[in-house]
């Protein structure tokens, strides 16, 4: 198998990783952490959410964390959207690009959206277009590919029809999620081989969670079918307040160390990210589910660790 020689990793652990969090994370410690992926050589860090406070409240700051964070030229910064009064917000906030989302499955989309997928698409599509009229860049993101927390399995011809409209909507980018992580490899491979044939590789993100801990096998598919971007979180945060049972991402530190060990270029530093990891996980106060951060506090004796 010719493995490619690099890959893009699109940290969501700011958004997707904290945003299931009952803790609240100080927005001064959020600050920090983005600040160290920033310097990380992470190039896409999805940074909050721009939804109505008084439905994720641990982000609840996405104003005051985009305001504060230390932008480093070069690396995009993402928030998620879900109407135009989130646009708002987050065009004062300077974000950089946009992610919009909606689901495969009808009654995912009823739980997470309040609204039909019918009805999701015009407010999805002025988003989008106002977002590209504002300079900015759009990604899209599809839940429930692989598997519906309330319906089941998913009808591959749904999945399409999301797709093709977000396409046609003038999204730059798509991100397909196993929102409750029942994906397995031969899924993954039967799913992209439908979606290639209609689009291109370099346009299609996968973002898998863990909770049967085949992520990375499922990884190792969507490289061998020519995929080479991948979202994950730090340490393996993550989880979806409307998808119950759902646990975290993939851990970037985890895809990190199989994607060097493999030789595949991704710019990013292990050990820098290691110590951000250590970080996020002191002040939420839980080991996380990341293996190389498992190991790496192993090695440090069971300390956490310390910013450094």
């Amino acid at each position: 198998m010719k493995w490619p020689e690099g890959v893009t990793i699109k940290e969501v652990g700011p958004r997707d990783g904290l945003q299931n969090e009952k803790a609240f994370i100080s927005t001064e410690d959020k600050i920090a952490w983005i600040n160290q992926l920033s310097e990380s050589g992470l190039k896409h860090i999805e940074i909050t959410s721009f939804v109505n406070p008084k439905w994720i409240p641990a982000l609840s700051d996405a104003v005051a964390v985009a305001a504060g964070i230390t932008k480093v030229p070069g690396v995009t910064y993402t928030a998620l959207v879900p109407n135009l009064q989130g646009l708002e917000r987050a065009f004062k906030a300077n974000i950089d690009e946009v992610a919009v989302f909606m689901s495969a499955s009808e009654t995912h989309n009823l739980k997470n959206i309040n609204k039909t997928i019918g009805e999701t698409f015009p407010v999805l599509r002025d988003l989008v277009r106002d977002t590209i009229s504002a300079g900015k860049l759009s990604r899209g993101y599809v839940s429930t590919v692989f598997g519906c927390p309330y319906e089941g399995d998913v009808d591959i011809d749904a999945v399409i029809r999301v797709s093709e409209t977000l396409f046609d909507m003038g999204i730059a980018e798509l991100s397909l999620g196993d929102t409750i992580g029942v994906a397995n490899p031969k899924q993954v491979q039967e799913v992209l081989e439908v979606l290639l044939k209609r689009f291109p590789a370099d346009k299609l993100a996968m973002h898998f969670h863990d909770t049967r801990g085949t992520a990375l096998a499922n990884i190792i598919v969507s490289l061998e079918m020519g995929i080479t971007i991948f979202d994950s979180s730090l340490g393996g945060l993550g989880g979806c307040p409307y998808a119950p049972g759902a646990s975290g991402n993939v851990a970037t530190d985890d895809l990190l160390y199989m994607l060097h060990g493999m030789g595949i270029h991704t710019g990013a530093d292990q050990q820098k990210l290691t110590s951000a990891s250590q970080f996020i996980q002191e002040k939420i106060g839980r080991p996380l589910p990341s293996k190389s951060l498992q190991a790496a506090s192993s090695q440090l004796g069971g300390k956490l660790g310390n910013i450094v």
